[in-house]
């Protein structure tokens, strides 16, 4: 099984396509193949913690509405082509992800992560939840199975915030700079939402490898 990292943040819409284009390429393939784990990566780490208006948010942080509508014009064409039917209409506020990303790396421990990851871009760019709001995690959570009084516990107490934020800055401090960025046997890094077919490529020449591993000529990497 090969380790798969990946740095993410559940309000990046280009994390949402570049995971539904690396699933998609998984499709299909030994389940066993990848050990994903996903990490903390915040895009805005100075956000309020109630988060902001949308719009003043990508006004101000793209130059004006111009800006901002020429910023996504490319995330609208890449979401389309790859079947994700993202509504940016229904989304009014840019959270605070803090919680959020406390609430993936619990759902690490509880077995589904995979899970909570896919339900927060759902919430957020499917349906304009505040997924910086804890009632709204909670109940995504409950949805996935996980614990829902021990994660109402969790959130009151802030339990490992402190946590999540040092493994963000740890994350930079070793070149991760954007998201979604992914490290593919702890060697490997793989910048940006990558195309299905280059994943396909990139599993092709995983699975040569192993092969070759298995028959005692080489290792991996």
């Amino acid at each position: 099984m090969i380790r798969l990292d990946i740095f993410s943040d559940p309000i990046c819409p280009w994390c949402f396509i570049g995971k539904h284009n690396l699933f998609a390429a998984l499709s299909g393939v030994d389940k066993d193949l990848f050990s994903i784990e996903w990490h903390p990566f915040q895009l805005n780490p100075d956000m309020p913690e109630g988060g902001m208006d949308r719009r003043a948010y990508l006004e101000t942080k793209f130059g004006g509405k111009e800006g901002a509508v020429q910023a996504y014009l490319p995330v609208v064409e890449h979401a389309k082509s790859a079947g994700l039917a993202i509504n940016f209409e229904a989304i009014t506020k840019t959270p605070n992800t803090l919680k959020a990303l406390c609430l993936i790396h619990w759902a690490k421990l509880e077995g589904c992560q995979a899970e909570i990851v896919q339900a927060l871009f759902e919430a957020y760019f499917y349906h304009g939840k505040d997924i910086g709001d804890t009632e709204i995690l909670v109940n995504i959570a409950a949805a996935a199975g996980m614990d829902t009084d021990m994660v109402k516990r969790l959130f009151a107490s802030g339990q490992d915030k402190l946590e999540i934020q040092e493994r963000d800055a740890s994350a930079r401090d070793m070149g991760v700079h954007a998201v979604p960025t992914f490290i593919v046997a702890g060697q490997h890094v793989v910048s940006g939402a990558q195309s299905v077919e280059m994943w396909q490529s990139v599993i092709e020449d995983i699975q040569k490898q192993l092969e070759i591993q298995s028959a005692g000529i080489g290792e991996f990497g």
